[in-house]
């Protein structure tokens, strides 16, 4: 279910009560791993339809000619491998709800018969002659600006205007920390079969300190590392920073996604520092790495005026991380 109380959501939510009753078309837009196609389904759930089916198309999954398959059906003997009649999803919505996931990622090609459905009412199947006819409820979603793909010559123009009736902007995790607390609580229950493990108010912290480029779906992977790799039932700082690293995410990584307090990109150290440490090996003899390590990190303090905490930003590690390191652990 849809988890959470935070202002973002509760916007979401009262649009989305307020469109339910209707007939409206409807897209869903929002960053992957969002929740688009929970949204979708508690729509048709509070709709006048929801006694009807609720079928999902994953349109990114399919090309162009199995979608046109999926959509509208085919039947026996339309292409190599269609040994029978088959009904398409369209027809299988009638009465209920038609949700096309990742809208944005249909071919041009198929733009245009999905746009003579919504006009029509009408399609056919691979392969026949016969126009048939279904009365779905439309549901988009994408990731994508479908807009700026209009502009492009990505997105054709009539079809945008077809769909985009009612939108609905499904805001990011980042946008709703406040419900950070609830969903790792209802995602650890759902791993473990009840209130298992336990999240601590640094975990938590910690936590929302990252940015989650995949959402709800990347914070629902970490908690699971988090499972494995908890010695304990209850799940802290040290744990989550332990699942970070395992990613990579941490160390100073091109990957690293902790947010700053301004939201702007952490500086870099100095590019050639590392070539100065490594060239400057005494009697011929390399330093080990360690030591290595920890003249690295000497140097970034003493650029960051001995500011420990500015020093592990740039370094890209926890200050628990900075000091266990400073103490040779």
């Amino acid at each position: 279910g849809i988890i959470g109380g935070s202002a973002p959501l509760k916007a979401v939510l009262d649009k989305m009560r307020l469109v339910a009753a209707s007939r409206a078309t409807i897209l869903i837009e929002g960053e992957s791993g969002t929740g688009k196609e929970l949204i979708a389904q508690a729509v048709h759930q509070s709709s006048p339809r929801s006694r009807g089916p609720f079928v999902a198309v994953h349109c990114a999954a399919l090309s162009e000619n199995l979608l046109e398959s999926e959509l509208f059906g085919h039947v026996k003997g339309a292409f190599t491998g269609a040994q029978n009649n088959k009904k398409g999803l369209v027809e299988l919505a009638h009465g209920g709800s038609l949700f096309l996931d990742e809208l944005g990622d249909i071919p041009l090609g198929m733009q245009v018969k999905l746009l003579r459905l919504l006009e029509t009412g009408t399609f056919r199947p691979v392969g026949s002659g016969e126009v048939k006819t279904s009365n779905f409820r439309l549901i988009c979603a994408t990731h994508k600006n479908l807009l700026a793909m209009v502009n492009e010559g990505g997105f054709r123009n009539d079809l945008f205007y077809r769909i985009n009736v009612f939108p609905i902007a499904i805001p990011s995790l980042a946008d709703r920390l406040d419900d950070l607390p609830a969903l790792s609580k209802a995602i650890l229950s759902r791993f473990a079969g009840g209130d298992k493990y336990h999240l601590t108010s640094s975990a938590i912290r910690t936590l929302a300190a990252y940015r989650f480029r995949g959402n709800i779906r990347e914070l629902r992977n970490l908690l699971y590392r988090a499972i494995v790799l908890a010695d304990t039932n209850v799940i802290d700082s040290r744990v989550i920073e332990m699942c970070f690293e395992e990613d990579n995410l941490i160390a100073g990584s091109k990957g690293d996604q902790r947010l700053t307090g301004n939201d702007t990109p952490v500086e870099a150290p100095h590019e050639g520092l590392l070539d100065e440490l490594i060239s400057s090996q005494q009697g011929g003899e390399w330093a080990s790495l360690k030591d290595l390590e920890r003249r690295y990190i000497e140097a970034i303090l003493a650029a960051q005026d001995g500011n420990k905490a500015a020093a592990a930003e740039a370094l890209g590690v926890s200050e628990r991380s900075l000091y266990r390191k400073l103490k040779g652990k």
